[in-house]
């Protein structure tokens, strides 16, 4: 299959507008005559369900959490970029997408990217009329603050609870159409698999987390919205029910992978502790505004302070090493993530690390509550603070956090054109879950807002072109495909319930996590890389022989659903390594030991590798093809990246 992006023709900037009147219309009297299914009611789903629902479409939401409250977009703490620029510093629409396509190192497409800082705007419009209680100035005015990557204040927020925020947003219009009747909700339900009709989505099967019922649902089109995989690395920031399997049955029923090695890794996170932990908390990046990223300025310090032969509030400011502002001083502290990521590793590795493992840096807030008074910070980050302390027992207003990368967003995802649609024809794919946007690498702040661009402002008129194409003819599950794909959903879960070896799920899950951090995570080499996959591909096979999953089918069974992730998980492992064996250059935060610049710096290679790599499922066991989505850049000249 030929790769169609369908980026407008025209100027960037009237492009979405263009392709908009361009688009097919559905009559308000025929929009009841379809169905839609939102798989996932994070904000994308929440925003795209209720949107769908309000237009007049029948709406069938899933989630597989007991409400859409629980969705993991209430982790996004720090807040939601849009270029309203009221803080008059010079922000514009341009300027956002310009930032966006450069914090991404150049591997995100124009097109979208220009359309999500031009829809940007309104999503505050809306948010606001919802309901949404942003942080105001003393004038009244929605209040912002500045973000790594960016020289503006440009993101809005609602303290250090601005996911949770917006969800309760989003989730008031989708209760709204509940209560209509026109979205019907369906919790505790776990989306097994796609089903496809002459390659078309038609429906899914799903599982009923309560009773184990393998259940059919048909529609005219299916959206998913089930977030990103960075569980695939077994410690990362994402809630633990996080997984991939949504996305990646929807791989095998042919919708192509798009750079699935594009990994985010948060600067800002509290340290590994020990293998006890099960998940990692995230500590906001809104909390670089104020607080200042350093290191003991040598081996000793640091060895002193690992001992407690020397308290961390005791050392002199001349033996104080601010690395990011020394080496970054026109951005500071507000690097992109990627950088500081890697720039805190560097410290680690140089033997500079603190805290009683070494692995982690100190963000010390001593200067902002001298400047601004203790009351001032703990107005703007008190839940955060709080959060810190219970986790640490440390008292963050009397002396440093200690913060370390661990792995966050990722870019990668199900491969969709600039309608949202996936290689296959029906199947659209929003948020985190998708590819476009972001590049090698997300700009803080953007999550949310490409989440709700997706839903509130672009699925409503692109999926509306799509059902008026095929026009409103019923579906329902009696056609053999549904049948069909029950019964491989069925034959996958005796397989999994068949498994009765010596060894747990949990421990293959973090078996695979340290391969990926150890070799596909911060620094990779093509060395690193080849034995990965030759672990992983033992890995699952030692998997399917010795693991023990316990219980039935029929009652609720958490090892059963874990199991499931797992094997999902251990085959996106593969292709993840895959991914990033064929990407011969550093972008991002994909950095190759062999493509740095002389300081250090992520390499690109333009010549060679600027596209977006969507990879084509062929069977299992098999190679999986890769196809090239060329990258033209028009409006942005290439060039290295540069925070200095």
């Amino acid at each position: 299959m030929k790769l169609d992006a369908k980026i407008p023709e025209g100027p960037l900037a009237q492009k979405w507008s263009k392709h908009k009147f361009n688009l097919k219309l559905v009559n308000p009297a025929n929009k009841r005559k379809y169905t839609v299914i939102v798989v996932g009611t994070g904000l994308a789903g929440a925003s795209a369900a209720a949107s769908l629902a309000e237009l007049g479409y029948n709406v069938k939401a899933f989630c597989f959490q007991d409400s859409p409250r629980r969705a993991h977009s209430i982790a996004a703490q720090g807040g939601i970029n849009a270029a309203k620029n009221y803080q008059n510093d010079g922000d514009s629409v341009h300027r956002l997408f310009y930032d966006t396509i450069k914090g991404g190192d150049y591997r995100a497409r124009e097109g979208n990217v220009y359309r999500l800082a031009e829809v940007s705007v309104n999503i505050i419009d809306q948010c606001v009329a919802q309901g949404v209680p942003f942080a105001r100035e003393y004038g009244g005015l929605l209040d912002n603050r500045s973000f790594g990557g960016s020289q503006v204040s440009r993101t809005f927020y609602a303290r250090g609870q601005t996911g949770q925020q917006l969800l309760l947003g989003a989730y008031s219009a989708l209760n709204r159409q509940i209560n209509l009747g026109k979205v019907k909700m369906y919790t505790r339900h776990e989306m097994m698999d796609v089903v496809t009709i002459d390659g078309e989505a038609k429906g899914i099967v799903t599982r009923d987390l309560i009773s184990g019922a393998i259940e059919s649902h048909a529609a005219h089109a299916v959206l998913l919205c089930t977030g990103g995989y960075g569980n695939v690395f077994y410690l990362s920031t994402n809630a633990m029910g996080c997984n991939v399997t949504a996305a990646w049955k929807a791989h095998k029923r042919g919708a192509y992978f798009a750079n699935p090695c594009f990994t985010q890794i948060h600067p800002t996170c509290i340290p590994v502790t020990g293998d006890h932990q099960s998940k990692l908390t995230l500590m906001s990046e809104s909390l670089r505004n104020d607080g200042r990223v350093w290191a003991p300025k040598t081996v000793e310090l640091a060895q002193k302070l690992r001992k407690g032969e020397l308290k961390v509030t005791d050392l002199k400011e001349e033996d104080r090493d601010y690395f990011l502002e020394r080496k970054y001083p026109a951005f500071g502290n507000l690097v992109p993530r990627d950088v500081a990521s890697r720039n805190a590793k560097e410290m680690v590795d140089e033997g500079r690390g603190v805290g009683a493992s070494g692995i982690a840096v100190y963000l010390d807030f001593a200067e902002a509550i001298g400047r601004l008074g203790e009351d001032t910070v703990r107005a703007k980050y008190g839940n955060l603070f709080d959060m810190y302390q219970q986790i640490t027992d440390e008292n963050p207003y009397k002396q440093p956090m200690r913060i370390y990368p661990a792995v966050h967003y990722t870019m990668g995802g199900l491969w969709v054109d600039y309608n949202l649609q996936t290689t296959v024809k029906g199947l659209y794919c929003l948020g985190e879950a998708n590819f476009s946007d972001h590049g090698a690498n997300r700009l803080g702040a953007s999550a949310l807002m490409q989440g709700l661009a997706d839903g509130y402002f672009v699925i409503p008129y692109t999926l509306g072109d799509y059902l008026a194409n095929i026009g409103p003819k019923a579906v329902d599950t009696s056609h053999p495909a549904f049948e069909q794909t029950k019964q491989s959903v069925l034959e996958r879960i005796n397989k999994l319930l068949a498994l009765k070896g010596d060894r747990t799920v949990n421990d293959y899950h973090r078996e695979l996590g340290h391969i990926m951090w150890e070799y596909c995570g911060m620094a990779r080499t093509e060395e690193g890389l080849t034995k990965a996959k030759g672990l992983i591909r033992e890995l699952r096979a030692d998997f399917w022989k010795n693991a023990r999953v316990s219980g039935t089918n029929e009652e609720f069974n958490q090892n059963l659903e874990n199991a499931g992730r797992v094997a999902d998980f251990l085959e996106l492992g593969e292709l993840m390594v895959d991914d990033a064996l064929d990407r011969k250059e550093s972008c991002g935060g994909h950095f190759r030991l062999e493509s740095q610049t002389d300081e250090g710096e992520a390499l690109r290679d333009d010549d060679n590798y600027a596209y977006a790599a969507a990879w084509e499922y062929k069977g299992d066991n098999q190679p999986e093809e890769l196809h090239k989505e060329e990258l033209v850049f028009e409006n942005v000249k290439l060039s290295q990246r540069s925070y200095k």
